[in-house]
């Protein structure tokens, strides 16, 4: 009998998810464990109407939804490539449900505060993530005007940024001029395209850098000589 290709029921991710979750689990303490008799045991179950194939790409879907979060994911199931945001936002749904994911410290956020207790938090889970991938971002950052127009930012970009630079400014390369109260070390993340012109909020747009390479970047007589030579394109060449 064929298989469905119909829209994949809600009983039914909810069970690719949480096959993937203890499958995850499984890798991530070292305990052996069978893709392919996990496999079966879906189809002989809930997911009796859909091939392995259908199967083994929905957990690649999976994959590719916590590579985009800087999650680990399972390295047997490569993230599948243009995954749709509805079935993404279907798999983060269920993942929050799960405690898999906290959905509302990845939410964009305009407000400064809110944004640096979004990245601090972050940035603890991404020492061990950060090979796993890079954010996508915000091609176009949402404008949020009060008395004063500021744009919504993502924290994950943030908080990449600033774990990759390992304390370094990446425009001059001294240490950070000083740890934060809670020994981190503090630099500031600063848009080669700023934000107000239309710069994306992308790790591609954004360098770690100390307090004074980040007013050099705003008021030196040098400012565009400067920025052309650290941006991010230029870092990875390097």
């Amino acid at each position: 009998m064929a298989k469905s290709g119909k829209n994949w029921s809600e009983e039914e991710l909810k069970a690719a998810v949480d096959a993937y979750l203890e499958m995850l689990q499984l890798e991530s303490s070292g305990r052996p464990y069978s893709k392919a008799e996990i496999n079966k045991r879906l189809r002989d179950n809930v997911l009796s109407n859909r091939s392995k194939g259908s199967i083994e790409y929905r957990m690649q879907n999976i994959s590719a939804t916590l590579h985009e979060l800087c999650l680990p994911w399972i390295q047997g199931y490569k993230p599948a490539s243009n995954v749709g945001s509805r079935i993404k936002d279907q798999i983060k749904e269920m993942l929050s449900r799960k405690g898999a994911v906290d959905k509302q410290i990845y939410l964009p956020t305009a407000e400064y505060e809110e944004l640096d207790n979004k990245v601090q938090a972050l940035r603890s889970g991404l020492k061990v993530a950060l090979l796993n991938g890079e954010p996508r971002g915000i091609t176009t950052p949402e404008k949020v005007t009060s008395s004063t127009t500021s744009h919504k930012r993502d924290p994950l970009v943030k908080a990449w940024v600033l774990e990759t630079a390992n304390g370094f400014c990446e425009a001059c390369g001294s240490s950070a001029p000083f740890a934060t109260s809670g020994g981190i070390p503090f630099l500031e993340v600063h848009h080669m395209n700023l934000l107000a012109d239309g710069g994306p909020d992308t790790i591609a747009n954004t360098v770690a850098i100390c307090p004074n390479c980040h007013r050099r970047l705003h008021h030196a007589r040098d400012k565009e000589e400067f920025k052309n030579h650290h941006d991010r394109a230029g870092l990875n060449e390097a």
